[in-house]
């Protein structure tokens, strides 16, 4: 499958179904072509996403010890690929309710990966094996009630979990208040500030969402395969919401300290101030940094995604001290 031989029908099908995001019992993968189509275009997208999330990762100096990974519902492989990538691995087994879309992660992941162990016609949920890290992505608008057990289920055997999905308002919530019900059993690694019971389940905060922003790779917009596909699909090129969750059985080996904060979504940069929706131990306050307190950090902000963890001072709705503990990436010193 190249650009010129996009099969936009399985495209338009798939965006379809995906854009209802309801629960289906059957699998949506009617050929090999479809998987070749959407881990071209729609899966890339995602793999954006996991990029971001590894990389504040790498930032907050966090890898998985297990060496043996578990990609649950894997589609095209796209998740298994990146954490490969980033972390490399002994072992992987690939898990999707589809044959299809087993057989074809297999074989993306072989192809990049030459020795991998690579299983994928075992069910996992058919055995009690403790998993070393499982990976979970854009899989939660779909699970039936059966399926939501067994993902939850496998999660009581996993060691380390990355969990990244599209950042829409019922699925970022939905993750919250997993994220609540798991913690009791992990350290949560990202994207918290801290251990505390989520804000968003505070009085009056139905409206509020958790969810961040993946950059695109920086030479997209010029990029006229994507241009025109973008055009033809419908979608934004510049927006790639997600949320996300990391959960490890171990202790920390650095926690963020007590004061720390993130901000949720992205900042509204205005000529005097950004303003964003905080996240820290005592709650989500909306605040503003003026730029008379850090001019930089303003302007930064109107151009890249937040750093991981901020330490601030704030009275009355307003930043009056502020300073970044985790940058969005590794070498991202101005985050």
């Amino acid at each position: 499958m190249d650009w010129d031989t996009l099969d936009w029908a399985a495209l338009d099908r798939l965006r379809a179904g995906f854009l209802e995001g309801r629960p289906t019992d059957a699998p949506y993968w009617q050929s090999e072509s479809d998987l070749a189509a959407y881990d071209l275009t729609y899966a890339e997208r995602i793999g954006w996403k996991w990029d971001a999330v590894l990389r504040e990762l790498a930032a907050r100096k966090w890898r998985p010890q297990s060496r043996s990974i578990l990609d649950w519902g894997c589609g095209s492989g796209v998740a298994a690929r990146r954490v490969l990538t980033a972390f490399g691995g002994d072992s992987l087994q690939l898990w999707d309710h589809s044959p299809l879309a087993r057989s074809f992660a297999a074989k993306s992941v072989r192809a990049k990966f030459d020795g991998l162990e690579v299983v994928q016609d075992v069910d996992p949920s058919s055995n009690k094996e403790p998993i070393g890290l499982l990976l979970v992505s854009h899989v939660l608008n779909e699970l039936n009630p059966t399926q939501r057990d067994q993902l939850l289920a496998l999660i009581a055997r996993a060691q380390e979990v990355i969990w990244v999905e599209p950042g829409t308002h019922a699925v970022g919530r939905d993750l919250a208040g997993l994220r609540d019900k798991l913690k009791a059993g992990f350290s949560v690694v990202a994207p918290c500030p801290h251990s505390a019971p989520c804000g968003l389940f505070a009085e009056n905060r139905e409206r509020d969402w958790c969810h961040f922003f993946a950059p695109p790779p920086p030479a997209l917009p010029a990029d006229p395969r994507w241009v025109g596909f973008a055009q033809r699909a419908g979608v934004d090129l510049r927006s790639l919401p997600y949320s996300f969750l990391v959960l490890d059985r171990a202790p920390l080996a650095a926690p963020p300290p007590p004061d720390a904060g993130r901000m949720i979504g992205r900042p509204s940069v205005m000529k005097p101030y950004a303003r964003f929706l905080g996240c820290e131990s005592e709650g989500l306050p909306l605040l503003e940094l003026p730029k008379r307190v850090d001019g930089p950090m303003v302007k930064a902000l109107g151009k890249n995604s937040p750093a991981a963890l901020y330490r601030w001072r704030h009275a009355g709705g307003r930043i009056t001290e502020i300073e970044t503990l985790v940058p969005a990436k590794p070498d991202d010193a101005d985050a």
